[in-house]
């Protein structure tokens, strides 16, 4: 009988030692909007061996790991104060998490003590799991859509096992609402209101797996945030975007989703400089398309931050 691909459950759990595997249960699950796996990620490499026939010879893999992507809604966490199912995730991309309970739960880069998950892709019984997990995001936001934050990660080899599919919990994720002008209450570039179109910021994280003598590992070594922002195109008088990008000056973005407490979800970024401003045309009107830097102050590690109340 054959696998069913739709028959996939992916566990998180941030790991308490490097690289050991954390035992996630169903209430450490993702609920993803897209899940794949690529089991056994690295190279391989030809042994060169000189031989009196033509033909193939065997090839040796070598930096063997796993490699998993996974894709969620971006919605609150049902109550202020309460930890988003997402946040576990964003632990794992070089995030640190503080709660405010009854307030908010917010997530800004580091720049040491990264964290790593244990993470359990199942596929209709079979495991794969992968330990020392450290990834990447890219925040996603169009209009008429649910906003989504889409993770890459990379993982130490564990070797797959047939094993019974856990029951998920999904609890901790919340239905979210798609961008609008109502459940959309702000997007403001360099303190211009604008009417938007689409948000997209990748975190640019490097993420490098290193199997070396003497160690093996996943490791955050740099970041490099940037992304795009689409908007009407505002008159110059209103606000002169080529103006702002050709004098090199940097300004805040702050964007809020969601109107219902325990459903927000709010992106601030304090330094963000304007690259190439574009014009361009949706159904009709004119757009322009600008390009972001997103830079941390003096204090560092704030370029972003990512809260849920």
């Amino acid at each position: 009988m054959a696998l069913k691909y739709r028959k996939r459950v992916v566990l998180a759990k941030v790991e308490s030692s490097y690289g050991v595997d954390v035992s996630p249960v169903g209430a450490n699950a993702i609920l993803a909007r897209g899940l794949t796996i690529t089991p056994m990620a690295g190279e391989t490499v030809k042994r060169g061996l000189i031989k009196p026939t033509l033909g193939n010879e065997p090839e040796i893999h070598v930096g063997t790991h796993v490699e998993v992507g996974i894709e969620v809604e971006l919605a609150g966490a049902g109550s202020a104060g309460g930890v988003p199912g997402w946040g576990v995730l964003l632990q794992g991309c070089g995030f640190s998490e503080t709660v405010s309970a009854g307030v908010d739960c917010h997530y800004k880069p580091v720049s040491s003590g990264e964290k790593s998950l244990t993470i359990h892709f199942h596929l209709d019984g079979q495991k794969h799991a992968l330990v020392g997990c450290r990834g990447s995001v890219k925040l996603s936001v169009d209009t008429k859509k649910a906003p989504g934050l889409e993770f890459t990660f990379l993982g130490l080899w564990v070797d797959p096992a047939s094993v019974a599919d856990p029951t998920p919990d999904f609890s901790s994720f919340q239905t979210p609402v798609p961008v609008s002008n109502v459940t959309t209450p702000t997007l403001d570039i360099h303190g211009y209101s604008a009417v938007a179109y689409a948000l997209n910021i990748d975190m640019g994280i490097k993420v490098v797996h290193q199997d070396l003598i003497n160690y093996a590992g996943v490791d955050i070594l740099d970041r490099a945030p940037s992304g795009s922002l689409k908007i009407q195109a505002p008159p110059l008088s209103s606000k002169n975007f080529f103006a702002i990008a050709k004098a090199e000056t940097t300004g805040p973005l702050a964007f809020e989703h969601g109107t219902a407490s325990g459903n927000i979800v709010r992106i601030d970024c304090p330094k963000v400089q304007l690259l190439k401003p574009a014009y361009g045309d949706q159904d009709g009107a004119a757009t322009m398309t600008l390009g972001l830097s997103l830079m941390a102050t003096d204090t560092g590690d704030d370029e972003i931050t990512i809260t849920s109340k």
